[in-house]
């Protein structure tokens, strides 16, 4: 039991003291609340896996719900895609939630705070109200319109609802305290007018509530009991609470308790939705799911799996503080599990043609290689041998230095599942280029032939594809968007400027014939390249794949 205390992280560990003084376990619930104006990210998924993580972890019930009180920026596309990355995740949600079918109830509260004198409405500019709130450091000064009478106040919240004014004219700020050192409890504005469509509730309302003022509320409505958020809102807390307290619902049992964590923030990524829609509205990348953008769709897309991505937030933990990941634990979790999981297939994608001169002509010889040798289940595939095969060019050189392993004149490598060869000459084209290799081969070489010959040492073992019978493919290798760790630290400094330019390279090259047959997001390991994913550009006559990652971490040796 105490190991067991000893293992929970501190969020884990406030549950089980509310649990142990006194609050019924039924009463757990949490929620995830993205607002719907933009894709989530990487840091979204920690969100989402600590959320609905408790939920699995205490069989408690988790709703996902759309914060959606800015009708500007929130549209059903970003709902959707939502919805979409939640469940790919692998996740399922209680109940499908959203801040604007509160709208009343809101409304309905607020003319109650108004009536109670906790409440008013302003007519000043909104640059005016904060510079009326001053500095954490000295006073605020009261609005003059702090002191409206109950009756006024009522009669302009009302026009304002019915759409009188224009934009920017009023606003409803909570009365509190214009002293407090905490500048949120500055007498807040609650409510905007905004003449905008809502993506749900199109022209009803004339007025919109802020994300404060609607956040809290709509936990309280839903009976969450422990509302998590990061840290930025740890100094919203107190408003969160004072709104809380000054409503009442009948048959709520609990109010809801907002408790703060660390950011998920990862190194050569920037999690700003403002600033990821600049890469995108720029054409920096070609959309949200972008295989180079740090959203989940483009993870996705790009080969993660939700399980390297649940495994790297795992790992991570939950922490108190902000800090920076390292992308290498991210690469490296997705390199563990794909390890375990992806097939192994030959492609060759910068091909150089190789004639085993004393091989059959017109021979198409099966040979049968195994998928994966980390799963027994895995079974075997057949990938046709021939005459001509194509191999990578950096494995051949025609004078090679005495650490070179691969192919070189006069010496011999294995073909991975295949026979042992021996280059012989080349053959270059007007420029000097090598055009082709011709070789010889043993026939005696055989892999799992069991044979005295195929076990003779060799340095080296080549991947291959037959030139013959294979299929061309696409292979887009992706790197990180930005040079730097940190390409947003500063605020006066345009982060475009740190966009990698070779970020993407497209290459051209052939793979064996059992791919035609993969489909969109399958998942494979190039032998000796890296893992790749079949991405939805693909056609009938070219595949295209995704570098999801290499086989190693070779970021940090070219870098350093």
């Amino acid at each position: 039991m105490e190991e067991e205390k000893k293992s929970l992280n501190f969020i884990e560990q406030i549950i089980e003291d509310d649990l142990a003084n006194g609050m019924p376990k039924e009463n757990l619930r949490f929620r995830f609340p993205p607002e719907p104006n933009g894709y989530l990210h990487i840091g979204h998924a920690k969100a989402i896996c600590l959320n609905f993580g408790l939920g699995q972890k205490y069989n408690a019930p988790v709703n996902l719900r759309f914060d959606d009180t800015n009708p500007d920026k929130e549209e059903q596309e970003f709902v959707d895609s939502i919805r979409e990355d939640v469940k790919w995740l692998g996740f399922e949600w209680s109940e499908e939630r959203y801040a604007s079918d509160y709208f009343q109830q809101l409304y309905d509260w607020a003319v109650q705070l108004i009536k109670e004198g906790k409440a008013y409405i302003d007519d000043q500019s909104s640059e005016v109200i904060n510079e009326q709130r001053k500095t954490p450091f000295e006073p605020g000064i009261e609005s003059p319109f702090r002191n409206r009478s109950v009756e006024e106040n009522l009669e302009i919240f009302e026009r304002m609802k019915a759409g009188e004014f224009e934009e920017g004219t009023h606003v409803l700020r909570a009365k509190i305290d214009m002293t407090s050192p905490n500048m949120n409890m500055r007498d807040p504005v609650m409510y905007r007018i905004l003449k905008r469509p809502h993506h749900r509730t199109g022209d009803t309302w004339k007025i919109y509530p802020m994300y404060d003022w609607t956040h809290g509320e709509s936990d309280y409505i839903e009976g969450i009991s422990h509302s998590l958020c990061s840290l930025e809102f740890k100094n919203h807390r107190d408003l969160y609470e004072w709104y809380a307290n000054n409503v009442e619902l009948p048959n709520q049992p609990q109010k809801p308790k907002q408790r703060e964590f660390a950011r998920g923030n990862v190194s050569y990524m920037i999690t700003s939705k403002r600033k990821l829609m600049k890469l995108v509205q720029e054409g920096v990348v070609t959309g949200w799911d972008d295989p180079r953008m740090p959203t989940i769709s483009g993870l996705r897309r790009r080969g993660y799996t939700p399980e390297s991505i649940k495994n790297f937030w795992n790992t991570a933990g939950v922490a108190k503080r902000d800090n920076v990941l390292d992308i290498s634990l991210l690469e490296f979790s997705v390199r563990d599990h794909l390890n375990k999981i992806a097939p192994r297939v030959f492609a060759v994608i910068d091909p150089v043609k190789v004639v085993i001169e004393n091989y059959p002509e017109g021979q198409v010889e099966e040979l049968e290689i195994e998928n994966n040798p980390e799963d027994e289940t895995a079974g075997t595939r057949i990938v046709p041998f021939t005459r001509e095969i194509y191999i990578e060019r950096e494995d051949f050189m025609e004078e090679a230095p005495k650490k070179f392993f691969r192919l070189s004149l006069g010496n011999e490598v294995r073909l991975k599942g295949a026979y042992f060869i021996k280059a012989e000459r080349v053959e270059k084209d007007a420029e000097g280029n090598i055009t082709t290799i011709y070789a010889t081969y043993d026939p005696e070489t055989k892999s799992g032939s069991g044979t005295e010959a195929s076990k003779r040492k060799v340095k080296g073992t080549l991947h291959w594809v037959s030139a013959t019978e294979n299929i061309p493919i696409e292979v887009r290798e992706y790197d990180r968007l930005f040079t730097v760790e940190s390409p947003d630290a500063e605020k006066d400094v345009d982060f475009l400027q740190f966009v990698n330019p070779n970020s993407l390279t497209i290459k051209e090259g052939f793979a064996e014939p059992a791919l035609k047959d993969a489909k969109v997001e399958d998942k494979f390991q190039f032998q000796r390249i890296g893992y790749f994913a079949l991405d939805r550009d693909s056609s009938a006559e070219k595949l295209i794949f995704n570098r999801t990652v290499t086989l190693k971490d070779t970021w940090a040796k070219v870098n350093k």
